[in-house]
């Protein structure tokens, strides 16, 4: 069976302080609960060390927001996964829409990530979506899949059944526009379908898929309530315990 999970993506927001009181007040609010979820916070790599040093990892799981394309050497200012395992972090998100929009991120250089991460022990969760044009001029499907396929299809089921895949429709976070629960679902759908094409069924039943639109409290319900949504990737909305938490509670 696969999971539900719901993991925050913090982005660049919080400073060391405003960022350990933000994961004590979700691990407080985890305590004495049993959500029907996996619970993740993805938090800046300054964050990291400090962050898990005040959270039941057995309650809250702590991710990367990125990783280095490489192990080692003089890459000044990058973060290498093997730095990233070393702080206790377990996940890391790669490919998310503004790597790729703002620093150019292809899936030549995503491939390398994933495969590091992997060695490193991280669990990736590999962010996948289109963007408005790619949305209006009706080649979203093509687009997704060949995300998926140029950056992903090169590993073995046993190392792809150890990532977590985020759908994000780009051209719904910050436009006004808004997914419907349906397109969401029928693009949920059609991936875990692109994934049993290529590793067959049980692979694909077993794959969690997060929606990474603009999920809030008010919509995560019904968003959830749909049979190939997995859980969100949450951006604002995880800035708030009290938020987050009404997302980590959405699951019937």
């Amino acid at each position: 069976m696969r999971k539900n999970i719901v993991a925050g993506n913090w982005k660049m927001n919080t400073t060391l302080p405003e960022g350990v009181a933000l994961a004590k007040a979700v691990n407080a609010a985890l305590c004495g609960v049993t959500p029907k979820c996996d619970v993740i916070i993805a938090v800046p790599f300054t964050h990291l060390a400090p962050v898990n040093d005040v959270i039941d990892n057995s309650k809250l799981g702590l991710g990367a927001e990125n990783c280095a394309d490489h192990r080692s050497g003089a890459y000044t200012g990058e973060v290498s996964a093997p730095m990233v395992a070393s702080t206790g972090a377990k996940y890391v998100i790669l490919g998310h829409s503004e790597r790729r929009q703002y620093y150019g991120e292809t899936s030549e250089i995503l491939k390398e990530k994933v495969n590091l991460a992997l060695e490193n022990g991280l669990t990736p969760i590999f962010c996948i979506g289109e963007v408005l044009e790619e949305r209006e001029n009706g080649t979203f499907f093509d687009v997704v899949k060949a995300q998926i396929e140029e950056a992903l299809f090169d590993l073995s089921a046993e190392d792809f059944s150890k990532l977590i895949l985020a759908y994000e429709p780009v051209w719904a976070i910050g436009t006004g526009k808004t997914a419907t629960d349906d397109q969401a679902e029928e693009m949920h759908a059609y991936i875990r379908g692109v994934i049993e094409g290529k590793y067959g069924n049980e692979v694909a039943e077993n794959t969690s898929i997060l929606y990474g639109g603009s999920c809030k409290p008010s919509n995560a319900k019904a968003l959830f309530a749909k049979p190939n949504v997995d859980g969100g990737l949450i951006g604002g909305a995880s800035l708030d315990a009290e938020s987050f938490m009404g997302i980590v509670t959405a699951f019937e």
